[in-house]
């Protein structure tokens, strides 16, 4: 069976683009913008007819614009250490993205349920995860992201959250999608490491079949061999086609999964040249990177996160490139 993913791209590729006055099109496609359901704001999402028939998504997250002409950011550490340094990294994270002037969502894991050892450091748990995150968005003004990992969690951390986030091992978990898409969130669903970049179009019909279409898509890499994971950055293209937003994860695409024995390791120096490489693509939205002040001393995920120093300078260089690529 022919893959309707790389026959919309074949199609695109063979049919010129014609200007309208509705916009510029590929294929010569009108572009158009409708309100769906008469809703507006964070309530509300606007749809824009694009080329391969699907609707491209556009909505809030409090005053964050998913699938504007802006990117954001879902920035943080992996985990909930503790909550003097959750506090410490959102606010100095918040004044970096204040100072670069860029959307920011805050983001921190209550739970690390997925580590490779039983005796790895895991969190504080749902409830009292969620009662920080609350405060830390109430207090600094953040919209804020946390994992969940059932559909039990899910119900519980839509009370405090902004947006849930479906990890990628359990992404086709149909109860946990049904959940989040009823919950009333917005919903960052990761593209599991075993999944084609069009395979994610299943999960986007059982979110819509679940009255949700707040949500986004988010690569974070592909199992290549044992231990090792690689990330085809056509995938952003083709997902992007498929009309929903989305999202690179820069510092998860570098892990090394168990590369460690006991541990994931990963190559964290490799996260800022990957985010470049998915921003110059102009198919993403929105760039997640995990964050850490001494990432040496994280409890999880310390391989792969960026150094809170070096955050700043990442950022000027993605946006940088979104500069120019909006400018060709």
């Amino acid at each position: 069976m022919k893959n309707p993913v790389i026959a919309h791209a074949v199609m695109e590729l063979r049919t010129p683009a014609k200007n309208t006055p509705g916009g510029t099109a590929p294929g010569g496609r009108i572009s158009r913008r409708r309100q769906d359901s008469g809703l507006t704001g964070e309530a509300g999402t606007v749809m824009i007819e694009g080329h391969t028939g699907f609707r491209l998504m556009s909505f809030y997250i409090q005053s964050v614009e998913i699938g504007g002409p802006r990117p954001f950011y879902l920035l943080g550490p992996c985990s909930l250490e503790c909550e003097s340094f959750v506090w410490e990294m959102a606010r100095s994270i918040k004044s970096i993205a204040e100072k670069m002037d860029v959307p920011l969502i805050f983001k921190a894991s209550y739970d690390k349920a997925n580590r490779t050892s039983v005796t790895s450091f895991r969190g504080p748990g749902v409830k009292e995860g969620c009662r920080i995150l609350a405060e830390i968005g109430k207090e600094l003004n953040l919209p804020i992201v946390t994992d969940v990992h059932t559909a039990q969690e899910a119900e519980i951390a839509a009370e405090y959250v902004d947006l849930l986030q479906i990890p990628a091992f359990l992404c086709r978990q149909t109860d946990l999608l049904e959940a989040c898409a009823k919950s009333g969130r917005a919903v960052n669903i990761k593209k599991g490491q075993f999944l084609a970049p069009w395979d994610t179009v299943n999960i986007a019909e059982k979110m819509r079949a679940f009255g949700c279409d707040r949500f986004m898509m988010c690569e974070r890499g592909t199992t290549f061999g044992y231990n090792n994971l690689v990330v085809d950055m056509r995938s952003l293209y083709w997902m992007k086609q498929e009309g929903f937003p989305v999202v690179f994860d820069a510092t998860h695409a570098v892990q090394r999964p168990g590369g460690l024995g006991g541990t994931t390791g990963g190559d964290s120096e490799l996260a800022p040249v990957l985010a470049s490489a998915a921003m110059a693509t102009g198919s993403v939205d929105g760039v997640f990177m995990e964050v850490h002040k001494d990432p040496s001393k994280a409890l999880s995920d310390g391989p792969n996160q960026i150094p809170l120093h070096l955050l700043e300078g990442v950022l000027k260089r993605l946006q940088a490139i979104h500069q120019a690529v909006r400018s060709c």
